[in-house]
């Protein structure tokens, strides 16, 4: 039987948790994952950018998974900036390591960044990923809508471009 986990938001000053979202990002994109990120990517760089989201304060929400281990998944809900999108928030950067897939942690971060889109008053998600990856059936399966597909949108990490999905959820 699994380990359990939680699900919890970070402090906007949680500093410390820097180096184990670094280790879920770059695990990910060793994995293959397209979230922004090539192969090359070094350790800095990965810091670098959870240190920009951690420290961005636009009222981002950053969920993560763990369990005894640390750190192991990551979600964020990420406020629209324009003035006609008060009630509107992307998605972004849902992202589990590889040692704790198969255990509800994608399904369970993603109700838990909904549970926190409602409380920062948001009506309506917007979030994309590769089309035809598991986060494409994650998404379909807790109930988003797919609104169409672009194709060669993005890079995989090893340079082979990629196809995007863009999905919608209004929230009740």
């Amino acid at each position: 039987m699994p380990a359990p986990f939680h699900i919890r938001r970070l402090a906007p000053d949680e500093t410390g948790a820097i180096a184990a979202l670094a280790d879920v990002l770059l695990d990910c994109v060793a994995g293959g994952a397209s979230v922004s990120f090539m192969a090359d990517t070094t350790r800095d760089e990965a810091e670098g950018f959870w240190r920009r989201q951690v420290e961005a304060g636009d009222g981002r929400a950053i969920l993560v998974a763990e369990d005894a281990d640390g750190i192991f998944g990551v979600v964020q809900v990420i406020p629209a900036g324009a003035p006609n999108q008060p009630h509107r928030a992307d998605i972004a950067k849902m992202l589990v390591h590889r040692r704790a897939r198969r255990r509800g942690v994608g399904e369970a971060l993603m109700r838990a960044a909904e549970a926190e889109a409602k409380a920062m008053g948001k009506s309506v998600l917007v979030l994309d990923t590769v089309t035809g990856e598991a986060g494409e059936r994650l998404y379909a399966r807790v109930g988003w809508t797919r609104v169409g597909v672009i194709p060669d949108y993005a890079l995989l990490p090893d340079g082979r471009m990629c196809a995007t999905t863009y999905f919608y959820k209004a929230l009740a």
